[in-house]
């Protein structure tokens, strides 16, 4: 093994076996000038790959980690910077109940900074058993709860909740923080900005974006400014709404038909399995995602299809309590881009539109996530009243 995937290796994947699996590639950013610093790596199913991003926060006692990434050789090495010249790893924070992806990686970075506080959101649950957290490698004399045992570092943070709400099987609860020096607003899931270009992170291997690129199985996975686009934009539409309306699944023989062909006997593209057909239209829906082609302040489509869709008023009065926050200037959330320019008279805004508006539609793009929602209904693992 080289150095580099030494640095990059990630040994506890098994227990969330995503894309990119035992390697995760880390870009660090600096969002906001000595403040705040973004850790982004890659996750997903099947090349839908998206960013997931811890945030850095330098407060006056050192550093605060949210939602933290796996926290692989190369992370560590680049927090130990940090805290050369910013001061030592205090703080991390999981600012959410249901997010597995964020969850995970609590744990071994708890470990590795044997004197950082662990706060956590409330009503955290493991699914299919219900264990406590320290039987989830979670310290059990470090770990605080959110809100119920106070807040970290009160003068210079903000705190507010969504939710709690119903999902059945657990809880979603997510924590948003304001960061009072920087005006950064941090979110979890929950508020997203989609960006038209792919993430500088598919620099190092832009794979996932050649792959979706393509009309065919047989087609090679060719490189250039074009493809990557338009993989990114698929890729946005996959996980946006698991299966948009342009998309459509060719029959089996016919992405049989198209595997194993040369150029393409390789797990870097699936062995030319490709069960995808993308017809006219899948441009204008992920246009739609965006404001006059640059990103714009949404709730995640597939949470309001899937976690959101009878549950409209607690995410209208979280919004209105973030758009009540003195001081936001940025929001800097978990996925996609960040930072993005925000205000508290956007996030009012963005509360009149969703009244306003027809909520968790079920036409066209949602079709999909709202057949999902119907079923779980049905089968009495999702309430039809979240509330808790």
């Amino acid at each position: 093994m080289t150095a580099a995937r030494r640095e990059q290796s990630w040994p506890w994947w098994p227990l969330l076996p995503l894309y990119p699996y035992g390697r995760r590639r880390t870009l660090v950013r600096e969002l906001i000038p000595d403040q705040l610093w973004g850790f982004e790596q890659l996750q997903g199913v099947f090349y839908v790959a998206v960013p997931i991003r811890m945030t850095v926060v330098r407060l006056r006692a050192g550093l605060l980690l949210y939602a933290p990434v796996a926290p692989t050789g190369e992370v560590r090495s680049a927090l130990r910077e940090l805290e050369e010249r910013f001061g030592p790893v205090t703080t991390i924070v999981l600012p959410t109940a249901s997010g597995l992806e964020h969850k995970l990686p609590v744990p071994p970075m708890a470990r590795a900074f044997p004197s950082a506080q662990v706060w956590v959101t409330p009503g955290q649950w493991s699914f299919p058993l219900r264990l406590p957290l320290s039987w989830l490698g979670f310290p059990t004399e470090r770990t605080r709860v959110l809100g119920e045992d106070g807040w970290p570092h009160p003068g210079e943070l903000l705190w507010e909740s969504l939710g709690p709400l119903d999902l059945g099987v657990g809880r979603f609860q997510e924590l948003a923080c304001l960061h009072r020096a920087s005006g950064a607003l941090l979110v979890t899931d929950a508020l997203v900005a989609i960006g038209a270009e792919p993430p500088e992170l598919f620099a190092a291997d832009p794979t996932p974006l050649l792959f979706h690129a393509r009309e065919r199985g047989d087609e090679p996975l060719l490189d250039g400014p074009e493809q990557r686009r338009r993989g990114w934009r698929r890729l946005v539409l996959f996980a946006s709404y698991l299966r948009p309306e342009p998309l459509a699944v060719p029959p089996l023989a016919e992405v049989l038909g198209q595997a194993l062909r040369p150029g393409l006997r390789s797990p870097r593209s699936y062995f030319g399995l490709y069960p995808f057909r993308w017809r006219a239209g899948w441009q204008a829906a992920f246009e739609a995602l965006l404001e006059a082609g640059r990103p714009r302040l949404q709730i995640a489509p597939v949470l309001e299809r899937l976690v959101f869709p009878r549950a409209r008023q607690p995410l209208l009065t979280w919004l209105r309590r973030l758009a009540s926050l003195e001081g936001v200037r940025w929001l800097v959330p978990a996925h996609y881009e960040a930072p993005i320019p925000c205000s508290p008279e956007q996030l009012a805004t963005l509360a009149d539109q969703i009244e306003t508006r027809p909520w968790a539609p079920r036409e066209g793009n949602w079709a999909y996530l709202a057949g999902i929602d119907d079923r779980l209904l049905q089968l009495g693992v999702v309430p039809e009243q979240p509330l808790s």
